[in-house]
């Protein structure tokens, strides 16, 4: 079963990994890191297909899929 790690402190909350999921496993946290914002995270993580376009799309680097 893949798994996606949100790296917390370097999201910018831009969710664009969000946009681009198929399968729509990533969200907002509702909780802020240190520099305020409010950052990703995996929602639905069973429906995750380990594609990866979310750890792609991300500008900041914060998300890792593990296969």
């Amino acid at each position: 079963m893949p798994k996606i790690v949100v790296l917390s402190e370097y999201c910018k909350g831009c969710m664009f990994c969000a946009e681009a999921c198929p399968k729509k496993v990533i969200g907002s946290s509702g909780s802020a890191n240190a520099k305020g914002y409010q950052y990703a995270a995996a929602l639905n993580p069973d429906d995750c297909i380990g594609c990866a376009i979310c750890a792609t799309v991300c500008p900041d680097a914060a998300i890792e899929v593990y296969k």
